[in-house]
């Protein structure tokens, strides 16, 4: 624990639903729903208006839908996430060098780095304040909520205190006062299990757990983590903020509307997260050794299985067939609801051709699909996916301009033409083969060593 507040802990509010409403003129002021949209989905995040019924991330889409039917369900559009992340980012390194980034939506930031006059509380109040007025300027208009304290145990809990929108900075001292009446999940590592262990052992405040000795800890959550527990209750937390913490690993899981039942689909699955996960690795400039799957039963029973390679590869076709080597190892015959394919293990190099003999892979065919697993299309999915029109996606129209999909299903697609840029636009529905209507992107910036095209010189 350091002897000023000087870590700060930055969370964007409610951030992809947040960005959605930015960019949905028509969404403002509403609920919205980011997540799954299928009746196995998940949320990951929920905009305060529908938070208000109840709606939080990580419930199901059935059950979000059964508290707020009239919120908006959308996909998520990574793309739109991402640009606004890297904005904000940019922001938190202009003010320290030292910026840990957990998520595209919050980040640590050593501000002992920051180069102040002094890192007195009325000092690091005036810097968090500029630091949200900018962000909120660089987005465009999202709200971010800020903690500060002296770890980053206590920033972090400090940036849950007053949101949105809001700034909450422990003076060096006070910590272990603001704990004690919190629930001790509060504290990292304190999940529903260990909470319910500390609950059979009359554990319920951070107090309660402040009151415990630490033998008492130990031997009823173990070494490692009675000991974490232990330090945290006390405030005493002295993590470093890293601004380069390696990715452990890439993955690609997904979640089905009806079980799937037939290995020939679960295989075309595999191929397809495979190729997703590897084309994350290249753009990232990275390989990996380990090939994991995950894969969770009709009956919610979730099972994983891995193989560890003597060398990292980033070749699709090597992991889809690892990955489906594994699948073979497992029972599936009562039903799968999820299905995940990982590479862990990871490094910034690989040996071309290493699977040629072995695999019939060569170096020139990282990009191509396994032509040994035919695609094949997934029972009991939304017309809306089998089709590529996702609520919340952007389009464009060769008449009617940009917009995005309202919804979509038996062959007909619904699209609302508005952009953050206008005010709430008119909807129309087409066929969903409509020629005229196309997925929008973003262009992608030019690469940084692209060469510039001279002009010619205009004739005087």
């Amino acid at each position: 624990m350091r002897p000023d507040a000087s870590v700060l802990h930055l969370d964007l509010d409610a951030f992809f639903a947040a960005v959605e409403q930015r960019d949905k003129p028509s969404l403002r002021g509403k609920p919205v729903v980011v997540g799954g949209v299928g009746g196995r989905g998940v949320v990951a995040t929920a905009s305060y208006e529908a938070r208000r019924y109840g709606v939080r991330s990580a419930m199901s889409t059935r059950e979000a839908r059964s508290r707020c039917p009239h919120a908006a369900f959308l996909t998520g559009r990574f793309h739109a996430y991402r640009e606004a992340s890297e904005r904000v980012m940019e922001v938190l390194r202009s003010v320290s060098p030292l910026v840990e980034p957990l998520s595209l939506d919050e980040a640590f930031v050593d501000l002992a780095a920051a180069g102040l006059p002094d890192l007195s509380v009325p000092t690091v109040t005036e810097v968090a304040e500029e630091m949200r007025a900018r962000v909120h300027e660089v987005t465009d208009g999202l709200t971010a909520s800020v903690g500060i304290g002296t770890s980053k145990f206590i920033a972090k809990v400090a940036s849950d205190l007053d949101k949105p929108d809001g700034l909450v900075v422990v003076a060096p001292g006070t910590e272990v006062e603001l704990l004690r009446p919190m629930h001790v999940t509060v504290i990292p590592g304190v999940g529903p299990a260990t909470a319910e262990r500390l609950r059979r052992a009359g554990i319920h405040t951070v107090a309660d757990l402040e009151r415990v000795s630490l033998d008492e800890l130990v031997r009823l959550l173990g070494k490692a983590h009675g000991a974490g527990l232990w330090s945290l209750a006390r405030a005493e937390d002295d993590r470093p903020v890293e601004p380069d913490r390696e990715t452990k690993s890439v993955s690609v899981e997904g979640t089905y509307d009806t079980d799937l039942t037939d290995r020939k689909v679960m295989e075309s699955v595999l191929t397809r997260q495979a190729g997703d996960v590897a084309r994350r690795l290249r753009a990232s400039g990275l390989s990996g050794r380990t090939v994991s799957i995950k894969v969770r039963l009709y009956d919610f029973t979730t099972l994983s299985r891995s193989t560890t390679l003597s060398s990292p590869t980033d070749t699709a076709s090597t992991v889809a067939r690892l990955a489906r080597g594994l699948l073979a190892e497992l029972d599936t015959s009562g039903g799968v609801r999820l299905l995940g394919v990982g590479v862990s293990g990871l490094a910034d190099w690989i040996q071309e051709d290493l699977f040629g003999d072995d695999f019939g892979d060569g170096p020139g065919d990282a990009d191509e699909a396994d032509d040994a697993v035919p695609e094949v299309p997934l029972p009991g999915l939304p017309a809306r996916h089998r089709s590529g029109w996702a609520p919340g996606m952007d389009v464009v129209h060769a008449d009617l301009g940009r917009g995005w999909v309202w919804g979509a299903g038996r062959g007909v697609v619904t699209v609302r033409f508005e952009t953050a840029e206008t005010p709430s636009g008119p909807v129309r529905s087409f066929a969903d083969d409509d020629p005229a209507l196309t997925p929008w992107r973003p262009p992608e910036p030019p690469a940084p060593d692209a060469p510039v095209t001279p002009q010619s010189p205009t004739p005087a």
